[in-house]
């Protein structure tokens, strides 16, 4: 059974792949919002790992 903790942020980790996706795909992506959410991403990914 997975902790609840680890759900929520598996759950971030995706929305937040999800959004640069969609964000990189723009015609004139915000350069200053991708490097927002990768870091944003990263953090999550480390929390993860962390657990």
């Amino acid at each position: 059974m997975q902790n609840p903790h680890l759900s929520a942020l598996e759950t971030k980790h995706n929305v937040l792949d999800q959004q640069i996706v969609a964000e990189s795909h723009r015609p004139l992506p915000d350069s200053q919002l991708l490097a927002d959410l990768k870091k944003q991403k990263l953090r999550v990914k480390e929390a993860i790992a962390a657990l």
